[in-house]
């Protein structure tokens, strides 16, 4: 089987400098593995990758969907395996690069075959969480399914009503589904994974919270307002939920001044690798790289 590599890693580690220049030395072709790149008119606020970048190299599943439309774990496992499948055939090496965990867990990993959602229950739960606040409905699924609710963010609105959803079409928590599927998944190729982190951890927050701030001299909150301008998004939507579009929102809103604007995303980025960083601990067989300094692409294989 072929080995395919994956380079992964938190925000801001240098996964795309890494990727090109692994494309100096190889005939490859990058398939992201990123929630946010996925979005067409999403830019600047995700570090997509700007034009001489994507002209160096085919790049794959950047720009795919509106922000107003939906795009799953399953979904990305599916459009990865084809890609896959057809760049090898090409004769060429596909890399996986990006820091969506999930995404890499449903390539690598069976998908449980959870229940179809509803859209009578996921309403009700909306409208509870409009009375109580996700925070309640955070605490209400600890009690009922302690081992989902210990891995989501209280702020991870959409995987929390998806959790109660599951519950109350069920009666059985999450965990209890993902702890019965015990299907055999044999994978067409071998996955080698490596992580980018940058040591030591202050070096990473450092880069965070100068991207943030060249999104902002690049035109991000110019970039927000054009979203906000169309008139068929809204704060809640998965797209509107990526890290730095919630905070822009808000700044946009009135709600926050410039200062605590900046500060938040700043935040909320430094929280999201921190996210990346257990995921990838937790993860067996991944080859660690400190990317602190220039990476030789050798070290890939």
């Amino acid at each position: 089987m072929p080995t395919i590599p994956f380079i992964l890693g938190p925000t801001a580690s240098g996964k795309t400098a890494a990727a090109l220049a692994l494309a100096q030395i190889r005939d490859i072709e990058i398939i992201s593995v990123d929630s946010a790149l996925i979005y067409k008119g999403m830019d600047i606020g995700t570090a997509k990758p700007n034009a001489t970048e994507l002209a160096q190299v085919p790049h794959h599943l950047i720009d795919i969907i509106e922000p107003t439309q939906a795009y799953s774990a399953a979904q990305f496992a599916n459009d990865a395996n084809r890609l896959i499948a057809e760049i090898l055939e090409r004769g060429k090496l596909p890399v996986l690069v990006g820091g969506t965990m999930l995404y890499v867990k449903a390539l690598l990993e069976p998908l449980t075959n959870l229940p179809i959602a509803n859209p009578v229950i996921r309403a009700s739960i909306e409208a509870r969480a409009a009375t109580h606040g996700w925070a309640a409905l955070h605490a209400e699924l600890g009690k009922i399914d302690p081992i989902t609710a210990a891995r989501l963010n209280p702020n991870d609105t959409q995987r929390i009503n998806r959790a109660l959803e599951i519950y109350e079409i069920s009666g059985k928590p999450m965990s209890a589904w993902h702890a019965e599927d015990n299907s055999v998944h044999e994978l067409p190729f071998t996955p080698q994974l490596y992580a980018l982190n940058p040591e030591p951890r202050a070096l990473l927050h450092e880069r965070i919270n100068a991207r943030f701030l060249k999104m902002l001299d690049d035109g991000f909150l110019d970039e927000m307002a054009v979203l906000r301008a169309r008139g068929d998004l809204h704060i809640d939507l998965p797209s509107m939920r990526c890290v730095g579009y919630r905070q822009a929102w808000e700044h946009l809103d009135g709600l926050t001044d410039k200062a605590t604007f900046i500060e938040k995303g700043q935040a909320a980025t430094r929280q999201l690798a921190k996210r990346q960083l257990t995921w990838l601990r937790s993860m067996s067989g991944v080859t660690t790289i400190d990317s602190s300094v220039p990476i030789s692409p050798s070290v890939f294989g």
